[in-house]
Order: C-alpha cells, then structure tokens, then sequence
C-alpha cells in the first residue's frame, strides 16, 4: 500500500519549485524587451536548466527501496472544498519528472522556431509547467488543473509553429482530448462526492480517497471509465489514436519531441496512478479489454507505419505500436510486467523524442520528409546517419539499448498472466524491425542524386544536442538496475494494494528477485 506520508525530504519545496520556476520563467520571457531576443531566449534557457537541475537534484537525493511519496509538499488550497496543493513523487514518477526536466532544455537549443521566438519559449515553458504538475500532483482537482494547462500552449505550438494543415491538426488535439476531460472532470467530482461518506469531510486527496473510500464494484467500474477515456484518449489507444499521427506530423520538431517525450506519458501514467491506484477492482475487472485494445494498438501501428511515404508520420505511428506495449505491461498486473511499462514510458521518451528531432533535422536540410525523395544520406553524412542507426535499434528494442529492457519486462513478465495477448504482441518487436530497417534502407543507403548529395553533415551544436539522448539510450540499456530500482518498490506497493482489495494473487516476480539476490540487471 502506497504511503501517504513523505519517507524522506529536503528543507525546501522543491517540487514546488519544480512547477513554478518554468512558470515564472513563462511569464518573465512573455514580458521580455523584443528588441534583446538574446537575452528572451537566455531567460527560458537558464529556466528550463535550472527546472532540469533541481529535477535531477530529487533523483540523486530520491531514497531507494522506499515505496511512498517523498518530498511530499501539502498545503490547504480551497479549504471548503477539501482541494490542496498536494504534490508527492515515488518510483513510477520520479523518472517522467526527471525526463521533463532534459528534454524541454535541449529542445530550446536545438530547435529554432521560425517566427516570434519570444511567444513559443513562453508556451514551451507553461506546457513544462502544467507537465510538472500533471506528474507530481496527489490532488484530483489539482491534477485535472494541470492535465488542461497542458493542452492550451501544446494547442498553439502547433497551431501557430507548425507545417502546412496545422490549424487542422492542433483543432483535432485540443477536441479529441478535450472530450476526453470532460469524462474525468465528471469522473472526479462524483469521486470525490462518493467519498465523502467515508472520510467524513469533502476532500480530492488522491491518497485519502484510494486508503480511506469504499465504493461498490459497479460504482467503481464506471468512475474508473470516466477516467480511463481522458486517459486512453492521450495514450492514445486504438480507435483513439487517430489525432496522433496529425499532430506529430504537424507540429515544429520541439512539439513532436515534448508530445512523444513526456505528453503521451500522462495518459499511461494516469492509468496507473489514477486508474488502477483509485479502483483496483474495476482495473482488473476490465482488464481484458485494455489487454486487446493494447495489442491492437501495437499491430495496427506498426502496419500503419510500414505503409507511410513521410518519414514523420511513420514515427508517429511507431509511437501507437510502442504506447501498447507501456498498457500491455500495465494491465498484465505483474511487478516486472508494470515496472518494464513505467521504464518503457522513459525509454519511449528518449527514443521517440530523438527519432523526431532528428527527422526535424531532415526536414531542415532537404525541406522535405517524403522517403522517396531521400536517398544515400548515409554517403554524405555518416556521422548523421550512424546517429540514425543508433535510435533506430534502441526504438526496435535491440539488445544493450534501452528499449530492449522495457519491452523485455513487459513480455516476460506478462506471459503468466496475459500469455496470448503477449504471444500476439510480441510479433509488434518484429514489425518495428521491419518498417523501421526498411525506412533507413530507402533514407540512407544507395547513390545520393543531386538533391541529397549536399545534404550537411551532423553540426557541433546538433551533436550536443543528440549526445543526452545516445547516452541515456546506451546506459539504459547496458545498467538499467538503478531506475529499476527506484521504479519496482511502488510498483510492488501497487500490486499489493490489486491483490488486498480484489484477492488476486499475482505470480511470483522470479526475474526480479533473481536480480536481487544474484546482482543481475532484471
């Protein structure tokens, strides 16, 4: 059982800090002097350093092997409502967070917009913001706050800085997940109403509720839905994924990057943390169907994939195949089966977010996405391509890359329990082989024609930029055992709380205590 009190602290609010500091640093570069450009981008750039430093500074001071929150920050709000600025961080959050923290500075460096600097540094600091605080909240209301945030400047990112159907794309986002909201605004209310009885006073504390309600198995089943369409509808899992493909497309390079990075995340995170965590018994009541949908979301993404002639597009519907593969993990109910889902949303991040910045890059060059129109890049460009190659493998889960680990767990660890959704899968591994190997054939090998064969090498500053990603991609997938190490007790807690109100026994985590006691990887 997740424990509502914080295991170890610092005396100061850093996750507090964490969500206001990109905040303010929106505020202060919205309200910049226009005539020093320089001095609007070194504002948004220091903020989002010192946003990541201060994520990384809870990661070396995280406690290892504790299950509960830490750093927990707990403040009355709305008194009367029972809403508080309720922020905690365990193991299945803490590497999103620290993720957010990378990724949003790199991308202010390595990716450029074309037009009003000044308003898109604004927004990609207030959509770190509402990031922060969608990861690290413990109050519903406090969450769904943050959850709306995100949509508006990820809505104008791409509306405003995005290609040719942008406006189509960025309206598609904002209603798809808008709709989505409205189930789990509705969700929550009636959650936090439904409790009262219970608790005795009107509160939205994610904790108290999860410890302290009981709600009847067929009033659970449909609050877990109200809040299992918002979700599914940001994962997305099929048939809701049909806005992904055009956003991704649509969006500049820095919005795909976030969108694959760590948006995506908030719905397989918010399964976990407000799905399974709030109604346990409705999880595993329906598990079955998130099961099939997960597994047809990974075939039909990869089908999808192997069929696209834009090189952006085919990644974006990768990310459809590899988002199965994280609720695949989450619904087989096992430790090593949800931890690998949790490292799998981290190893996504990486990849996917690479993947995208360098087909930004392409794009930059050629002006073009089309694979037909790219040809033997590799000849003129070897230390671009072998950068390529290198995120290619770890997204086609490779042995020794990151994404081997994740998608490792989650097969493995689902076979006892959801053996022929995990058979069926499993053939997604193969697919991602498949359309990925064949993109890079058509993109980087052959004869360049004269169009490519002054495409331009790999630049210091977009090698900087690259090398975060290529590192976390080999470590991850060389020594994964220190994040499974922080991510596995809360899951474990988690799987616990499953099997103490619903009497499911999950199986034996074997891989994960021959890693203990032998000194494995997992």
């Amino acid at each position: 059982m997740l424990a509502s009190e914080a295991t170890h602290s610092l005396p100061y609010p850093v996750l507090t800090l964490l969500v206001l500091m990109p905040l303010v640093g929106s505020i202060l570069t919205l309200f910049s002097s226009s005539r020093r450009p320089e001095f609007t981008k070194l504002i948004a750039l220091v903020t989002s350093v010192f946003t990541g430093a201060v994520g990384l500074w809870v990661l070396a001071s995280f406690e290892t092997g504790e299950e509960g929150f830490q750093f927990v920050s707990k403040h009355e709000w709305i008194s009367s409502w029972g809403i508080g600025w309720h922020l905690g961080i365990d193991g299945i959050s803490l590497f999103l967070v620290v993720l957010t923290g990378i990724l949003f500075p790199l991308v202010i460096v390595g990716c450029d917009p074309h037009h009003d600097e000044k308003r898109y540094l604004a927004w990609l600091l207030l959509l770190e913001a509402g990031v922060m605080g969608s990861f690290l909240s413990l109050d519903l209301f406090l969450f769904f706050l943050f959850f709306e945030i995100v949509l508006v400047p990820m809505y104008f990112l791409i509306g405003g800085w995005g290609y040719d159907q942008r406006i189509y794309a960025a309206t598609k986002f904002f209603l798809y997940t808008m709709v989505g909201s409205a189930f789990m605004l509705v969700g929550i209310v009636t959650t936090a109403l439904l409790a009262k009885p219970d608790l005795g006073r009107m509160t939205f504390d994610l904790v108290e509720i999860a410890e302290g309600a009981n709600f009847a198995a067929s009033t659970g089943r449909w609050l877990f839905f109200a809040f299992a369409i918002a979700f599914a509808v940001k994962v997305p899992l099929f048939p809701l994924h049909t806005w992904l493909p055009d956003a991704h497309t649509q969006a500049p390079t820095a919005g795909s990057v976030i969108l694959a990075g760590v948006l995506l995340k908030l719905g397989t995170y918010g399964l976990l943390r407000f799905g399974v965590y709030l109604f346990p018994e409705a999880a595993l009541w329906s598990r079955e169907i998130f099961l099939t949908l997960a597994v047809i979301g990974i075939i039909w993404g990869a089908i999808a994939a192997t069929m696209q002639k834009d090189l952006k597009r085919l990644v974006a519907y990768s990310s459809v195949a590899h988002l199965g593969f994280i609720v695949l993990g989450t619904f087989a109910f096992t430790s090593e089966a949800v931890s690998g889902g949790v490292m799998q949303m981290i190893n996504h991040g990486v990849s996917t977010g690479a993947l995208f910045l360098l087909v930004g890059m392409i794009y930059e060059r050629r002006h073009t996405r089309q694979i037909a129109e790219l040809k033997g890049l590799q000849k003129v460009a070897p230390i671009f391509a072998a950068a390529f190659m290198v995120v290619m493998l770890s997204s086609i889960g490779v042995p020794g890359l990151n994404g081997f680990v994740g998608e490792f767990l989650v097969l493995i660890g689902g076979f006892e329990t959801a053996r022929w959704w995990v058979v069926i899968g499993a053939t997604g591994v193969i697919l991602a082989a498949l359309y990925l190997l064949w993109a890079y054939q058509r993109v980087f090998h052959g004869e360049p024609d004269e169009a490519n064969s002054s495409f331009r090498e790999l630049r210091l500053r977009e090698g900087l930029v690259l090398l975060p990603f290529v590192g976390l991609i080999v470590f991850c997938g060389v020594y994964p055992k220190p994040m499974l190490d922080r991510i596995e007790p809360s899951v474990r807690a988690l799987i616990e709380r499953v099997e103490e109100v619903t009497g499911y026994v999950a199986p034996a985590p074997v891989v994960m205590e021959h890693s203990e006691h032998e000194g494995g990887e997992g």
